[in-house]
């Protein structure tokens, strides 16, 4: 059992004004893995007054201290890489083997390796003519994680504000804590200043909307549901302060006619139904020509059917528990409802997989023969769910695929990269991914529409951290 009962505020390790705690759930399990002390407005306010009292030394580090600290920081990230896995493992169901370790705790080393690449040569302060370009940190920042990708959401938002010369008050989900605890304690050993880095453990309502509304803080920056950030976006409204927020998505992937079928399903069903469905990214809508659909139905089965559902912690499972039960509900919800709707279930359904009698599983599913005015179709499903949308054109599909509130990310297949890329860009999208494609972390990570506002990653995301000021008739800018 794990117990998370202070906070880090000020350089150092603090106990809660209060006596409440949240029991942090396994979702394997259903059995407690641990409790986390949970803060409230006085936590925040000793966590503001913390970040701006070091504002005044850390924005004026220079870019040699800041890289010597990254240096140090990703030194000790590498030597609690294991911890970091096992920590996601428990708090939020990743398999460690082929999720945990390979992806999620490394992703978080990742951002940080890209954000001190950028710092080396990062531009802050850039002559024009008589007049200096110059961007300073905008502040003492607020940053709110989710449950879903923790060490990745939380590294891509502290890398650059470290990086910017800004301090900072972190608010990781409550409901996977773990992990967030691990990178103060790595932040502390490589020395970041007192008052630089503070978290304080809380919910929403009592954490998070003070930090969204108070006056100390110049900036916040959010990840998760488009409901919560537009409440994160409404009580920071009050102070004029700088947000920016990464919300939700229905990505769709849009195989077009002529595309290699079976390579093209394949990528198209392990990559929404990795980390069990639960990101913001994944490709949940697959476009299919309709003279193809019974072949990617069955392409798209055989796949789902080699996916091993099961305990994390064993090496060969691939597909994890829902993080928690609430999302376990929704999950089985959004299931029952495409029945409602008139949806044709191919595989899985409602329940846990067979064999599976405890623990937040679902079965991965597929829909066909989806209409996007489905609620399935519409909105973010966060689960192992696949709905395949049949189109009878290409004009049809960019039509279906750009139908939704959303843009963070879309997938298109086609018989070669050129042909993927012409449409690629008439999608609606953050992030367009031809011909399975990865992400890059230099590049600009964020969506259009109700997926956010700004951008994160690489030198896009120092921007967010940085107010630009511009001096006119500098001595020394000609």
């Amino acid at each position: 059992m794990r117990e998370l009962d202070s906070f880090y505020i000020g350089g150092r390790w603090v106990a809660p004004s209060g006596d409440q705690f949240n029991e942090v759930i396994n979702p394997a399990t259903e059995q407690a893995a641990g409790r986390v002390a949970m803060g409230g407005p006085a936590e925040v306010e000793a966590a503001v007054t913390a970040a701006r009292e070091a504002f005044e030394g850390w924005s004026r580090s220079t870019r040699e201290e800041r890289l010597a600290l990254f240096g140090r920081v990703i030194e000790v990230y590498k030597q609690r890489m294991d911890d970091l896995a096992l920590a996601i493992c428990e708090e939020m169901g990743a398999p460690l083997e082929t999720v945990a370790k390979p992806q999620q705790a490394p992703s978080g080393l990742g951002h940080l390796a890209t954000a001190m690449g950028v710092l080396a040569s990062y531009e802050f302060d850039k002559p024009l003519g008589s007049t200096r370009i110059v961007r300073e940190p905008v502040g003492a920042c607020g940053l709110i994680t989710p449950w879903n990708w923790p060490a990745n959401q939380i590294a891509c938002k502290v890398a650059p504000a470290l990086a910017t010369g800004c301090t900072m008050v972190l608010k990781p989900s409550e409901l996977a804590p773990f992990s967030a605890q691990i990178i103060a304690e790595i932040l502390h050993e490589a020395g970041v200043p007192a008052g630089v880095f503070n978290l304080v453990y809380g919910d929403g309502p009592s954490v998070g909307a003070a930090m969204a509304a108070h006056p100390g803080l110049e900036m916040m920056s959010f990840t998760g549901s488009t409901r919560a950030g537009i409440l994160v976006a409404k009580a920071a409204a009050d102070t004029v302060k700088k947000i920016s927020l990464e919300l939700g998505g229905k990505s769709p992937n849009l195989i077009l006619p002529g595309a290699p079928l079976e390579k093209a399903v394949t990528h198209g069903v392990r990559s929404l139904m990795n980390n069990t469905g639960q990101s913001c990214n994944a490709p949940s809508r697959m476009l299919v020509p309709r003279a193809q659909l019974a072949e990617a139905e069955a392409i798209a089965v055989q796949v789902m059917a080699k996916l091993v559902v099961g305990d994390p912690l064993e090496a060969s499972t691939t597909l994890g528990p829902q993080a928690n039960g609430k999302q376990w509900e929704r999950v089985q919800s959004l299931i029952q409802q495409g029945i409602s709707e008139g949806a044709r279930l191919v595989a899985g359904g409602t329940g846990r997989p067979e064999g599976l009698t405890r623990g937040f599983y679902s079965r991965p599913t597929l829909f066909s023969d989806v209409t996007n005015d489905m609620t399935i179709a519409r909105e973010e499903i966060f689960g192992p769910v696949l709905c395949m949308l049949p189109y009878d054109d290409v004009e049809e599909a960019v039509r279906i695929a750009n139908d939704t509130p959303y843009g963070l990310s879309a997938y298109v297949y086609g018989a070669d990269s050129a042909e993927a890329a012409r449409i690629g860009a008439r999608l609606r999208a953050g992030n367009v991914h031809l011909n399975g494609a990865r992400l890059d972390t230099r590049a600009a990570f964020g969506g259009f529409k109700q997926s956010g506002i700004g951008r994160e990653w690489g030198a896009f995301g120092f921007e967010e951290f940085v107010e630009i000021k511009s001096v006119f008739g500098a001595p020394d800018a000609g």
